[in-house]
């Protein structure tokens, strides 16, 4: 795993600025070259930071999108948000990283399931692209290495309990708005 850390470093595509703008590769061109990583910087992008709205500089993805959708979306888009973590564990990110990775998806789907105020926080908050981040800051000194089992057996566990915890407070939610009528 040494050899693969010291192919993985090297500049950032974005000459080390760490902004949540989406607009490039926040991974390094070594980093790139890997096609798995490739593809989790690309995805990683399209979910948080693919789309601007016009004549502002706020950037949104599908996460934001799929939060729209009660319930179901922001469900839909934790799943999607583990199979990144998953990636990146299988890539060499360590159980301390990963538990990070989870905490930023454990906040962004548990603020998300409340209605308006989680589309709002989704929109600004963007837990994949800071996952991203600290991917590369991890690789670019040279922590990552680990045995990747544990680590997707945490990262099952800890979707399942923020599943669970998702519907209780959807459907905490949806029994407020039914009490007001």
């Amino acid at each position: 795993m040494k050899s693969a850390s010291k192919r993985l470093r090297g500049k950032s595509a974005r000459d080390g600025e760490a902004t949540l703008t989406g607009e490039s590769a926040v991974l390094t061109e070594l980093q790139l070259g890997h096609p798995s990583l490739r593809w989790v910087d690309r995805y990683s992008r399209l979910l948080d930071t693919r789309f601007r709205i016009p004549g502002t500089k706020v950037r949104f993805g599908l996460d934001f999108i799929l939060g729209l959708v009660p319930g179901a979306g922001d469900a839909i888009s934790m799943g999607l948000s583990g199979i990144l973590i998953a990636t990146m564990a299988r890539n060499g990110a360590s159980p301390r990283l990963v538990l990070r990775m989870l905490g930023n998806v454990g906040l962004d789907a548990l603020v998300g399931t409340i209605p308006v105020l989680g589309n709002i926080f989704d929109l600004f908050y963007k837990a994949n692209h800071r996952n991203l981040l600290l991917l590369r800051e991890y690789y670019v000194e040279d922590k990552h290495r680990g045995s990747v089992w544990p680590i997707l057996m945490a990262i099952v566990i800890a979707l399942i309990i923020l599943l669970g915890l998702m519907v209780m407070i959807f459907v905490w939610c949806i029994n407020a708005i039914m009490n007001l009528f």
